[in-house]
């Protein structure tokens, strides 16, 4: 795995979802964005926001979410552990992420586990980057109920019309792509 793909699979979690209701009952979502564009992604709702997670990568192929989890178990505060797997093969995608409930515990294993071997690989670990925040999808429909209703004044803040790109800056300087 090239140190891009590492790093741009450090910003990605998957897994099986929880079903989060609001307080109005409805369910929950995260919305994603990237490669311009944006997806509902409720597989993150499993992973609670407090917690401190870690990416591991370069994990081998015989890696499993309990062996991974076994690797970080002198941790007592090691929640969880996942390895992302590809939905159709089952294979391991070589990463997963493990989450600590006490941050003294995170940062020690992130020092103590880099480098070692988990498997047959050496593994590389980062903070993982993913930010979980709950949101009640919108219903993209115009009308109010049972189909009827205005589609509104038309005009800033409703999404409609042609809106100019923002132009992409990182440190002053224009990313190009």
């Amino acid at each position: 795995m090239s140190t891009s793909a590492m790093s741009s699979a450090a910003n990605a979690d998957t897994g099986v979802a929880a079903v989060v209701t609001g307080a109005d009952g409805k369910q929950k979502t995260v919305v994603r964005s990237g490669g311009g564009q944006t997806w509902q992604d409720p597989s993150l709702l499993e992973w609670d926001p407090a917690h401190f997670r870690l990416f591991v990568g370069n994990l081998a192929g015989e890696v499993t979410d309990e062996s991974l989890l076994k690797a970080f178990a002198k941790y007592p505060s090691v929640h969880k552990a996942r390895v992302v797997r590809d939905k159709r093969t089952t294979k391991s995608k070589g990463y997963g992420f493990v989450s600590f409930i006490d941050g003294e515990e995170y940062f020690q294993a992130a020092r103590d586990m880099q480098g070692k071997y988990i498997g047959s690989h050496p593994v590389l670990l980062r903070k993982s980057t993913t930010e979980i925040r709950p949101t009640v999808p919108q219903d993209k429909r115009k009308g109010g109920k049972n189909g009827k209703g205005g589609g509104g004044k038309g005009g800033a803040g409703t999404g409609a019309g042609v809106q100019k790109k923002q132009s992409k800056t990182k440190g002053g300087l224009k990313v190009l792509g």
